[in-house]
């Protein structure tokens, strides 16, 4: 597969993504989120096959080390630009080169990417058709009693951010975490008040988190789908994790619920859970 070319948005030129467009019929869109290595190329590569199965647009933002340099926490005041905003930006530039009316699409990010991605769900979940979190550092948690970014309690650093637990716990959610991530490295955040609320280690942290947010959909009387998912034999390394099996189970998660809606997805075979 040949390299494609980094896109720049229209309304903010500086910012930088790629973009797959699959052959035939567009069926919606899944945007993939890089670490704090910014391997976005790399994202773009290992979910080229996948999203082309399911012919969805697969879409890899750049986040610049200078200027989003708090993306994984959506981008607060006085650090860098709104990541959340500038990822909004290129989901419209894209639905609507490809006329697509439904802007919404599936959502995966990989150790900060999925920092991100989780806080993007909360935030915007109106935007997010299935969220998928690769070994993410730390969460936010359902709490309304912590303030952002460990719960739900506002932030005067993103003073417009309200969140919904009523929509966001709708959220079809997977969360995979390597056997091998089970415990501290020099990237990992190990503050205490962290620690306590989250464990130790990004394995535990994942598993933690999923309860949680199960716990909380069924608190409001949703049975929304949370999976965590074991990738046996990696670490925290993101083609690690994909050799072994990691963007199998993202695609099979994506096109269970893709069949389960009005689009049939006829070329990947899965077992729905």
């Amino acid at each position: 597969m040949s390299p494609l070319p980094y896109r720049h948005l229209e309304s903010d030129p500086q910012q930088r993504y790629l973009a797959f467009e699959p052959p035939g019929p567009v069926r919606g869109l899944l945007v993939s989120v890089h670490g704090i290595s910014r391997n976005a190329r790399e994202h773009l590569r290992r979910f080229r096959p996948w999203a082309e199965r399911l012919g969805l647009v697969l879409l890899a933002p750049l986040f610049d080390r200078r200027r989003c340099q708090d993306y994984q926490r959506l981008g607060r005041q006085g650090r860098g630009l709104r990541a959340d905003r500038l990822l909004q930006a290129i989901v419209a530039e894209v639905a609507e080169h490809h006329g697509l009316e439904d802007r919404r699409f599936h959502l995966f990010g990989y150790s900060g990417g999925g920092q991100f991605a989780h806080r993007f769900a909360l935030a915007h979940p109106h935007q997010v058709l299935t969220l998928a979190v690769g070994a993410a550092g730390w969460y936010t948690f359902p709490d309304p009693q912590q303030r952002y970014p460990y719960g739900l309690r506002a932030s005067k650093r993103l003073p417009d951010l309200r969140f919904e637990p009523r929509n966001f716990l709708r959220i079809p959610t997977l969360v995979a975490v390597g056997s091998g991530d089970n415990c501290a490295d020099p990237e990992l955040n190990i503050r205490p008040r962290i620690v306590a609320q989250q464990g130790a280690s990004r394995l535990e942290r994942g598993r933690n988190w999923i309860v949680a947010m199960e716990e909380a959909a069924r608190h409001h009387g949703f049975d929304t789908p949370y999976h965590f998912e074991v990738i046996a034999g990696a670490g925290h390394d993101f083609r690690q994790c994909m050799d072994r099996g990691m963007g199998a189970e993202v695609a099979a998660f994506i096109a269970c619920h893709l069949a389960a809606g009005t689009v049939a997805t006829p070329r990947l075979e899965v077992a729905c859970r």
